[in-house]
């Protein structure tokens, strides 16, 4: 269910490193918890962050959820496509849903995060 090439979070977003570089999203369990989505407040383009940092917001139609990056960095990159239209995350939060490219300036931040399998047994847990 979650792509194995990604790491994840306990804040349950993904991460895709690409070389120096790292696509970041939400995992289709933050989606399903949250609704639909429909608005979406992402960083801009040149905004550095340190790990674990707050760099937006996802709004849906039950909450309010916080972004975090699950490294440090500069922004890179935004999906402009989800500002226009939000809901893509509804459908496709692991591809087309994807939030924003950073530069990974610490590659020992990644030690910190999930393996899909890691991630499905964590949520397999909260769940119970």
């Amino acid at each position: 269910m979650y792509p194995s090439e990604y790491l994840y979070t306990k804040e349950h977003e993904w991460i895709r490193v690409e070389g120096d570089s790292g696509v970041l999203g939400i995992t289709q369990f933050a989606q399903h918890e949250l609704g639909d989505v429909v608005f979406v407040e992402l960083p801009e383009v040149g905004q550095k962050f340190e790990s674990h940092d707050e760099i937006g917001t996802i709004e849906s139609v039950k909450a309010v959820a916080e972004l975090y990056t699950p490294v440090s960095g500069e922004i890179l990159e935004i999906n402009e496509a989800l500002i226009d239209d939000p809901a893509v995350l509804n459908d496709d939060p692991h591809t087309d849903g994807w939030l924003l490219r950073i530069q990974v300036a610490n590659k020992e931040d990644l030690q910190e995060l999930m393996s899909a399998e890691q991630y499905t047994q964590y949520v397999d847990e909260a769940s119970d």
